[in-house]
């Protein structure tokens, strides 16, 4: 479980794609050293299990569903990806409940400065466009952000200076995908309304 606070920018620095399942080695400079193997650690909002570790390197497994799913396949040596570590017991809840699990791909239509900040205009999948509403809640690339406003399967987000810099957002341009994960209670919701529908 994760926040959607992002806690480095990591670089890949290895992939090993002889192995069957992809091998990733990711540069960062957070404190592994009560990272156990095993655990979990979101990259570019996709939870990831840490296979192996150094002082200032994890590696990770990349499976062929996990490939078919996310744009990890474009990773190269090199890119630059948000990372946060999974939650413990009594961490704050800084944004919003963030499972990791990619739900698709939403692409960048528009970047549009807007004084200091940033209005990011995406297109959602069909499938899960209906479960993004105006003031709630979702991830994009790990990164738990406000939705500013929905219209049919677009919808924006304001990025402030601090999320502008601290996060990947800053490097993507118009055409590029990210990793979207719906609000689990949008989810729960639209299920429910399913059902009753039934």
């Amino acid at each position: 479980m994760f926040t959607g606070i992002i806690q480095d920018i990591g670089t890949v620095s290895s992939i090993d794609k002889d192995s069957g399942d992809w091998r990733i080695v990711i540069q960062t400079a957070l404190d592994l050293s009560k990272t156990e193997i095993g655990a979990s650690i979101a990259c570019a909002g996709c939870c990831l299990t840490v296979v192996n570790k150094t002082q200032n390197t994890f590696t990770v497994d990349i499976s062929g569903e996990t490939l078919d799913k996310t744009n990890i396949g474009q990773w190269g040596e090199g890119t630059k990806i948000n990372i946060e570590p999974s939650l413990k017991m009594g961490d704050e809840l800084g944004g919003h409940i963030v499972s990791g699990h990619v739900d698709g791909l939403a692409t960048l239509r528009i970047i549009k400065p807007e004084g200091d900040s940033h209005r990011l205009y995406f297109h959602a999948p069909e499938e899960f466009a209906p479960m993004i509403a105006s003031k709630g809640s979702v991830a994009l690339d790990g990164i738990s952000l406000t939705v500013n406003e929905v219209e049919s399967d677009h919808f924006g987000v304001n990025i402030i200076p601090h999320t502008w810099e601290k996060t990947t957002l800053s490097k993507l341009q118009e055409g590029d995908s990210v990793h979207l994960e719906i609000d689990p209670l949008a989810r729960y919701a639209a299920r429910v309304l399913s059902y009753r529908k039934a």
